[in-house]
């Protein structure tokens, strides 16, 4: 009776998933049809197929919209701040959870205090102090507020697998005249691979799909990142109605991240229990 009532349970949770799941594939498909039809049959018909596959969508998306320095801005961007950043949560979460200090506790509490605070709130003294240190249009004044800006969520994850590591290890090296740098970076970094690796995806998600920041920080077009540049080719809408190769330009937007998923879809499944079974 258990047996088939976990079965019928398991079914329910299978079609939700599939429903979940065309929820999620259906529109993304979709662009991609229409960034293949003429400004003609997506009048016509946005559910026809094609008549003819209209790749020079794409040629025509990649010059009108600038994406090609774009492209550069959003790797110089995403690229720095990646690892600037990720370096920053490894030697973060190593400190707070592995190394014992005075006020470490207090720290650890401030940070956890900070989940309950809307980012918001941080929005406009974060731009006063941007402003005052003349950070503002400059895409390296925002890689260095997107890399001293630590999230609590990463540090909880990458610190919650550095927590399921043998003490012993650090004990043994400490003995063998290892130095706190070098236990860092010789023991603690390597054995945290899978947990940087899993850190490293979500901050690349999360830098490509930025738009707030960029949207804000950068006012030169010239500096546009990614997301910003398809925000104003959204807008050129209301005056135009190429509607065709707005959705060429965001299927050359969405690529990287769906080649990304693709890749390292196992470790982003397997980040949300990262950090939850200690040793």
């Amino acid at each position: 009776m258990e047996n088939n009532k976990r079965t019928w349970v398991d079914l329910v949770w299978r079609i939700l998933l599939f429903i979940w799941a065309l929820s999620i594939l259906v529109p993304l498909l979709w662009i991609i049809l229409e960034s293949l039809k003429t400004n003609k049959e997506f009048f016509a018909n946005v559910w026809a197929l094609p008549k003819k596959l209209m790749w020079v969508n794409y040629k025509t998306a990649w010059k009108s919209y600038n994406l090609g320095p774009t492209a550069l801005n959003t790797l110089y961007f995403v690229g720095v701040s990646l690892l600037l950043g990720t370096f920053l949560t490894t030697l973060n979460a190593y400190a707070l959870t592995r190394l014992q200090w005075r006020g470490r506790t207090l720290i650890w509490s401030t940070i956890m205090i900070s989940l309950f605070l809307p980012g918001i709130n941080a929005l406009v003294p974060q731009y006063v102090l941007m402003r005052d240190l003349h950070l503002t249009n400059s895409l390296t004044g925002l890689i260095i507020l997107d890399s001293l800006g630590e999230s609590v969520f990463f540090l909880m994850l990458l610190g919650g697998f550095m927590q399921s590591l043998p003490k012993e290890l650090e004990e043994s090296a400490y003995m063998d005249g290892a130095s706190l740098m070098q236990v860092f970076l010789r023991i603690i970094v390597p054995l945290s691979t899978p947990g940087i690796v899993t850190v490293a995806i979500f901050k690349f998600l999360g830098l490509y799909n930025a738009f707030l920041g960029p949207f804000i920080y950068l006012g030169d077009q010239a500096k546009y990142t990614i997301g910003v540049a398809m925000y104003n080719a959204n807008q050129l809408m209301q005056y135009k109605a190429d509607w065709v190769t707005l959705f060429a330009g965001v299927t050359i937007a969405m690529l990287p991240t769906i080649v990304l998923y693709i890749i390292f879809q196992r470790q982003i499944s397997e980040g949300a229990t990262l950090g939850g079974v200690k040793g």
